[in-house]
């Protein structure tokens, strides 16, 4: 029988939380590490709709990206939606282990499989941070060459994005160069422009990018898209819902279906 601090172990193995970035909260937040999980949910935030549909599935583990406790609480009551979430998480006996920047960073994470699902090929790291346990190269972003067949035009390749990652909608300028070199950034990563472009991208796929950071990727000849921050971070809950049915064949694990995009586009 597993339990919440096997499959925590497992989740350190696979993405080290000592990783994690220094304004991080990644880790095994709520609930007791004895406890026995038949049963657990992966979900990229736990919101009080994952929740409730947690306890509606049986769920005795949620296994998050977002962190559940991100900011410093000072207190835990029904007032506020982070107040609420905690409370029926403790009420209905649910732990929580979130992977997040070191999930980001890891070999076959977050970036990792955002650069697998749009086709890039050869990646590298774009902003390596350092090796992990097995001396391979980690680090926020990836960098490839665009797939072959992939769109050129920097018009046609937002299409295929948003189109690729299921997005609702995608924001772009266009930088009047050819897509060819790639860059990948899951999340917020609009301030990684210079070195997309220092590793020689003419495109840069990102999200939550500010008005500014448009502009200046205009003037500094990168395409820059912006395809929002769940549909380039989604991409990893499958894979590491399928790596823990391998891992532990004993324990029923599940998607959420209730989360999705919180906004869309008219």
């Amino acid at each position: 029988m597993a339990a919440v601090k096997d499959i925590y172990a497992f989740l350190d193995g696979l993405a080290a939380f000592d990783t994690q970035m220094d304004f991080d909260n990644a880790g095994f937040l709520v609930g007791r590490g004895d406890r026995a999980v038949n049963r657990l949910l992966v979900s990229l935030d736990i919101t009080e709709e994952v929740v409730e549909e947690a306890g509606e599935l049986g769920v005795e583990l949620i296994v998050s990206h977002h962190p559940v406790i991100f900011h410093p609480v000072k207190s835990i009551t029904e007032r506020d939606p982070v107040g609420r979430t905690l409370l029926a998480l403790t009420e209905k006996g649910i732990a929580a282990i979130c992977a997040h920047t070191n999930l980001d960073v890891a070999v076959g994470g977050v970036n990792d499989a955002l650069a697998a699902r749009l086709g890039l090929t050869d990646t590298v790291v774009l902003e390596p941070s350092g090796l992990d346990r097995e001396g391979r190269p980690i680090g926020i972003g990836r960098v490839g060459a665009a797939a072959a067949g992939a769109p050129s035009s920097a018009a046609d390749y937002a299409a295929f994005v948003k189109e690729t990652l299921g997005a609702n909608g995608v924001r772009y300028v266009d930088a009047g160069r050819p897509v060819r070199r790639v860059a990948v950034g899951g999340g917020a990563c609009g301030d990684m422009g210079p070195q997309a472009l220092a590793l020689g991208c003419d495109t840069f796929v990102t999200s939550d990018v500010k008005y500014n950071q448009f502009l200046d990727a205009r003037d500094m000849g990168l395409n820059l898209i912006d395809a929002g921050h769940y549909p380039t971070e989604h991409v990893i809950c499958p894979i590491l819902a399928d790596a823990l049915r391998k891992a532990f064949p004993q324990v029923e694990v599940l998607l959420t279906r209730r989360h999705r995009e919180v906004f869309s586009y008219r």
